[in-house]
């Protein structure tokens, strides 16, 4: 088995302030998270960005650009940003990080789910801020929308920007919707997939949705490098399920807010710490943010826009 890579997502868009006294919310707080992860272990961080003042999920570009500035003066890891954004953002909110910053990597999803957060309000009766009920109670009646029009437009500026694709697949369709692509030549092989699991809309976070997605891409495409994240309490043991299997790992607080039933995550890095002692538990050593360019297939630091 190759060198495992493990990526940190720092804050993500669907937790709210409300949900962990610990959630990085300003630039200064995400960069710092970043760095301390990188020192855990981590060679990949994925990032999103958020209103300083009420931690409201953002696409604002200067705070992207603040954040990855903060972070590469200080370590070497691979910065990737989320085309995700929030739901509700516009397709020009979403790209605009890979149009106007180059990353070596961005997130990419290959088709269109229910994403649902709504089932969280049963655990927060209090919200910090006016924006964040609404915004879980909405995603009752939202759909992440990426229409195949989307996916080709989203491949044409990843493309132009030398940016790789972390293919974000939440079911089996995904699968033939990258398979269609890279046939019409939109996607390169071998793409970089990442399995999502544990959202409502998508697969449960099991080890038997995982053994499907991967059985899936093995039969559809063949070659592929590959990670999983997973939402909620499942969080680390799909991580192990996945690193005994040769799978590369994504943990952090934009998937899990606890590092253990009972025991909130007071840090990004805590959390990085722990999946290394589970990578290294089954004999498989860590990547560096050197190796995970070599092992992703990424362009390299020296040629972002940051």
């Amino acid at each position: 088995m190759s060198k495992v890579v493990i990526t940190v997502a720092i804050t993500g868009a669907i937790h709210t302030p409300a949900m962990s006294e610990y959630l990085p919310v300003t630039p200064k707080q995400i960069a710092g998270e970043v760095i301390r992860s990188c020192q855990a272990g981590a060679a990949v961080a994925h990032v999103h960005v958020r209103n300083p003042e009420t931690g409201q999920p953002s696409s604002d570009q200067k705070m992207f650009c603040e954040v990855a500035e903060k972070i590469k003066r200080k370590c070497g890891i691979v910065i990737g940003f989320t085309t995700g954004g929030a739901l509700g953002m516009t397709l020009a909110e979403r790209l605009a990080v890979v149009n106007n910053l180059k990353p070596e990597i961005a997130s990419f999803t290959p088709g269109s789910l229910n994403f649902a957060l709504f089932p969280m309000l049963e655990k927060t009766k209090k919200f910090k801020y006016d924006w964040e009920k609404p915004f879980i109670e909405g995603t009752e009646d939202i759909v992440f929308a990426n229409t195949f029009k989307t996916m080709r437009e989203y491949a044409a500026a990843f493309a132009a920007a030398g940016t790789k694709p972390e293919l974000e697949v939440f079911d089996v369709g995904m699968i033939h919707n990258i398979d269609f692509m890279i046939k019409r030549g939109q996607l390169k092989p071998p793409v970089y997939i990442q399995f999502v699991l544990g959202i409502l809309g998508g697969l449960p976070a099991t080890p038997e949705s995982l053994f499907t997605l991967y059985n899936a891409a093995k039969m559809i495409l063949g070659e592929f490098k590959w990670s999983v994240c997973a939402g909620g309490r499942n969080q680390m043991g799909i991580m192990a399920t996945a690193m005994a299997m040769g799978g590369n790992a994504r943990v952090g607080m934009e998937d899990a807010l606890y590092l253990e039933k009972g025991k909130p995550a007071t840090s990004n890095a805590e959390i990085v710490a722990k999946v290394v002692r589970i990578a290294k538990e089954l004999g498989r050593e860590i990547a560096t943010p050197e190796e995970a360019r070599k092992i992703i297939g990424l362009k390299g630091s020296d040629n972002v826009g940051f």
